[in-house]
């Protein structure tokens, strides 16, 4: 079949095989059929392409999906969609620089606009995409591998989902995986019912017998499954005749450890194309991101190359934006550090345990490790919090401060500490704020209606959030004010709870107060966050300044002037 490109404004799409019409059901294949594009007398004949028509005719709409699946159809969903305008932007799609057949280069060069793709397909939308977030599709959407890097609120979810839509609906897949945090189910439940209400989602979970007839019969596009099922389910998923189309990783960085149990268990998943997604690619050194490539393109990266190396052969895969770049119009994120004194009796107290702990670390010897010095670490810090033989605190007094004068003009709050039982001090000193909890101790079932009661009730202003429950996969945007009670050793696992409320539906600036207590082991945490960012800045950004990189043996020790014995183990906080 000969099919001529006309010259005119209008343009149409190339279709890699195989033509599906997508119906949650059952699948229907149509024959892959040979095209030749005829320019002024030269002729250019593509194999394995066909010319859809310019709006979808697949239909992502039955009203009766498989047991155990979960979706909305649009009769369902609210009545605010639109249909996608290409307007007067052009996004072209990125095609990775390692493609060599020339009917690959042909797919992507003779494809329209981004733009155009999307209006031409009839896909609806809640609202207008950003140019950035059409671009991150442009990135993910001929990529075999890819990691979306994107600050935290900047939309990773949503642009995973067009691009699997958009794949889609070219017949380029047929059975994606999507793993994420146990937590972040509902969000990625909620975020297909709204950018892409006709695709059909099946949630893995309930006892074996169920989750093997899921994994093996659910027939539906996307299956929805959290880490610890993955880890439960590993020989279910080794057993499986089938291999997925696409796998994707939300919160990728939970594979960082490429030796442990989590990380062999994902990469072990038999599948075509392999995305990550994480606004935290290094949370400790490079090797996080050399064990996530081991998940997207194995022996890409090595270990022993330098931060240089890594970055440059990193560009073809890795896409990062910041707020602070793409979206001139979002609010400002104010830092202050409140730098505190401890009270009198909090003084005494941290002094003669550090003392204590010091001699006990010295008495060791050459038996003392790393976590020896780690417990003592984490007792300096409680202390730094509440005095436990006063109960006195001087953060919670400049605290108080604070939330009197916000709550007085109807403002909310995020706290943030590591401590349980931090917040659970915080609670009853501030009962009369009607306070709500956000950590590991609240049932799953129980959490979203406590973030609904925070949203919704003025009664509620302050949230006491874990850093562990509350880093990731929120919208607390509502929240202009965020405090860091303490300081964990991450600066990542802080970037990502700043932006629970700094990001995209902010109206005004968030206020973030970070409590340090001067004379402390506090004082010299901080320094150690700051030597961490600086390791991330190296590899993700242009800059080629040398700097200090990971946190050895000897600074840990060195937080107390002691020595490293030769017995012990190399260990990064």
């Amino acid at each position: 079949m000969h099919c001529r490109v006309s010259t005119d404004n209008s343009r149409v799409a190339l279709v890699q095989k195989p033509l599906t019409h997508l119906i949650p059901t059952n699948w229907e294949f149509h024959p892959v059929e040979i095209a030749s594009l005829h320019f002024d007398g030269l002729s250019v004949t593509t194999y394995g392409f066909t010319f859809p028509d310019p709006a979808l005719n697949s239909d992502l709409t039955s009203d009766s999906p498989p047991p155990g699946c979960v979706a909305t159809p649009p009769a369902t969903a609210k009545n605010t969609s639109l249909a996608f305008r290409a307007g007067d932007r052009s996004t072209k799609i990125r095609p990775p620089h390692n493609i060599i057949k020339l009917e690959d280069r042909l797919y992507y060069l003779l494809q329209p606009p981004l733009e155009t793709l999307l209006a031409n397909r009839s896909l609806e939308f809640p609202c207008t995409p950003f140019a950035y977030q059409l671009e991150g599709i442009g990135f993910l959407y001929p990529r075999h591998a890819a990691m979306l890097a994107d600050e935290m609120g900047l939309g990773k979810t949503m642009q995973a989902i067009t691009t699997i839509r958009l794949l889609a609906t070219a017949g380029e897949v047929r059975q994606v995986l999507i793993i994420c945090p146990k937590p972040l189910v509902t969000n990625w439940q909620r975020e297909f019912t709204r950018w892409s209400p006709e695709i059909p989602l099946t949630i893995i979970e309930g006892n074996l017998k169920r989750r093997e007839w899921l994994w093996n019969t659910a027939d539906t596009l996307v299956k929805l499954v959290n880490y610890e099922i993955v880890m439960r389910d590993k020989l279910l998923l080794k057993k499986m005749e089938s291999s997925f189309d696409l796998v994707v990783l939300d919160e990728a960085q939970r594979i960082k450890t490429q030796s442990s149990a989590t990380s062999r268990a994902i990469r072990s998943i038999k599948r075509c194309r392999s995305w990550a997604l994480t606004g935290t690619p290094i949370e400790n050194s490079s090797e996080d991101l050399c064990s996530i490539f081991d998940f997207l393109s194995p022996g890409t990266l090595r270990r022993d190359w330098k931060p240089g190396r890594l970055r440059q052969a990193t560009e073809d895969y890795l896409l990062r934006r910041t707020k602070r770049k793409v979206l001139k119009e979002l609010p400002p994120i104010l830092y202050r550090d409140a730098q505190l004194s401890l009270t009198s009796e909090q003084m005494k107290t941290y002094r003669m345990a550090e003392d204590d702990g010091v001699v006990r670390l010295a008495e060791l010897g050459g038996e003392v490790t790393v976590q020896h010095v780690f417990e003592l670490i984490l007792r300096l810090k409680q202390i730094c919090n509440f005095d436990p033989s006063t109960d006195r605190s001087s953060k919670f007094e400049r605290l108080s401060v604070d939330l009197e004068e916000l709550v007085a003009s109807g403002e909310k709050a995020i706290v943030f500490s590591q401590w349980v039982k931090s917040l659970d001090n915080l609670k009853r000193r501030l009962s009369s704020y009607c306070p709500l909890e956000y950590h590991g101790r609240i049932p799953t079932q129980r959490r979203d209606d406590v973030i609904q009661k925070f949203r919704d009730d003025p009664r509620h202003q302050v949230l006491l959030m874990s850093y562990g429950a509350g880093s990731v996969g929120l919208n607390l945007q509502f929240a202009s004010y965020v405090f860091l009670f303490d300081r964990w050793w991450n600066p990542a696992v802080e970037d990502q709870a700043i932006s629970r409320a700094h990001r995209i539906g902010a109206k005004g600036p968030v206020t973030v107060t970070r409590f340090l207590t001067q004379g402390t082991v506090e004082e010299r945490i901080d320094e150690v966050l700051r030597q961490k960012r600086e390791i991330f800045d190296l590899i993700l950004s242009d800059s080629e300044t040398p700097r200090n990189a990971g946190l050895s043996q000897q600074e840990i020790f060195g937080l107390f002037d002691l020595r490293v014995p030769t017995t012990s183990t190399r260990c990064a906080a």
